[in-house]
């Protein structure tokens, strides 16, 4: 293992001229699994690339998006009883509008989540929020409120994670929770239900955002769950497959690179890879390759980049597989203490995988051999804050964000 500490003027000499997505629209990005195609995000920082920092009102877990200058998160208060919905300015963070939702039964959580974990999503013209028993809502990006629908109290007591994601004229939504679990799309303009598909779930549920992928000459919708991972029609919510995973907690969104899907549990179990497409139960005929987990559950999802599959524990016990055999080359320890919970943000072919504690960023380029290029601290005074929101590139800037505060790291 190497570990070398680049320069900030190394760094920058690793950039080039491509900016990053103009915008990060959703959940990790336009597609959904983290990857930019950004030449120019930073790979080392320290305390004084903060360009700026916001407090946020109220605490969340949701990552920044954006649409333009305009930037959304949410949040909630400490009872639960309101959620917040803001829109921030990209260049100072000043708040442009801010929503107020009301909730008459808050829902239970676990001490990883809270009350706003879902991220927006944004076509440009309509944002949307979910935050479970406080419902569903549409808002233009200029703050006027488009609807709201009401999806039930979503009971149990880990709470709601599944971000909402837009697929043409569709806000796509997954429902899974301890009571009935259904895959929900609404039309992005009424809120009017277009298909709603039941889900199996037992207790616990789910917490995984879909996924659109191509496959071949369509599009299909993947979803990662308590059982498994399932494929679904877009246009119709049908499901067309399912394969059947390892061991339940199905909250990592799979990655999907060469045409393959690489998918891992919330508890410990074997990575998989999967060949999309098929009818019905394809677990023997389209499962390519399962090879053991080592160091814990997983919560951050796989990263599959350059031929090889990279996959962390929350535990900072990494692993990198060989993706078209899935041979494991290594399994070691990302630092001597290290807590992970956010799913990994891809560019320039490196990962970087951000700390609970205190915020810090760890870049590994993948390979036979772990090999750590950076670990980037956001200061001392980040680190008794808690970040379980993936890192958002917009502009040429990176924006991370706490439970309480966002931030912006400028080059």
């Amino acid at each position: 293992m190497r570990i070398p500490l680049l320069s900030f003027a190394s760094a920058l000499a690793l950039s080039g001229t491509v900016v990053a997505e103009d915008n990060w629209s959703q959940f990790r990005g336009p597609t959904g699994r983290g990857h930019s195609v950004s030449e120019s995000v930073p790979v080392s920082w320290d305390e004084s690339n903060i360009a700026w920092k916001v407090s946020l009102k109220g605490t969340g877990q949701s990552s920044p998006v954006n649409w333009g200058d305009k930037m959304f998160l949410t949040s909630s208060s400490d009872d639960g009883a309101e959620r917040y919905v803001t829109c921030l300015s990209v260049k100072d963070g000043k708040t442009i509008w801010e929503e107020t939702i009301s909730c008459e039964n808050p829902e239970d959580f676990h001490a990883m989540n809270g009350r706003a974990t879902p991220s927006c999503a944004t076509d440009g013209k309509t944002v949307v929020a979910f935050f479970g028993p406080a419902g569903l809502h549409a808002y233009s990006v200029e703050g006027e409120k488009k609807w709201s629908l009401d999806l039930g109290d979503f009971p149990g007591s880990w709470g709601i994670a599944a971000s909402p994601i837009i697929v043409g004229n569709k806000v796509i939504q997954n429902c899974d929770s301890e009571g009935d679990s259904t895959l929900l799309a609404v039309d992005i303009e009424t809120g009017k239900t277009i298909w709603e598909t039941k889900r199996e779930t037992k207790p616990k549920g789910g917490w995984s955002t879909p996924i659109l992928i191509d496959v071949e000459d369509k599009k299909e919708l993947v979803l990662n769950g308590e059982f498994g991972v399932r494929g679904y029609d877009p246009e119709t919510g049908e499901e067309l497959w399912f394969c059947k995973g390892f061991n339940g907690r199905g909250a990592p969104v799979p990655d999907y690179a060469d045409g393959k899907l690489y998918v891992v549990n919330g508890k410990p179990g074997d990575t998989y890879c999967v060949k999309p497409g098929g009818s019905g139960d394809v677990t023997d005929s389209q499962m390519l390759w399962h090879a053991p987990r080592k160091g814990g559950r997983d919560l951050p999802s796989p990263a599959a980049v350059d031929g090889y599959v990279f996959v962390a524990s929350m535990s900072g016990i990494a692993t990198c597989y060989d993706a078209e055999t899935g041979k494991p080359y290594y399994t070691e320890r990302l630092g001597e203490v290290v807590d992970l919970a956010a799913a990994p943000l891809v560019a320039n072919g490196l990962i970087y995988m951000q700390t609970v504690t205190g915020g810090d960023v760890i870049v590994i380029r993948p390979g036979e051999e772990l090999d750590i290029v950076a670990v980037n601290s956001l200061g001392s005074s980040a680190k008794s804050e808690t970040f379980r929101a993936t890192l958002a590139p917009i502009g040429e800037n990176l924006f991370i964000r706490s439970r309480e505060t966002l931030y912006c790291i400028q080059k």
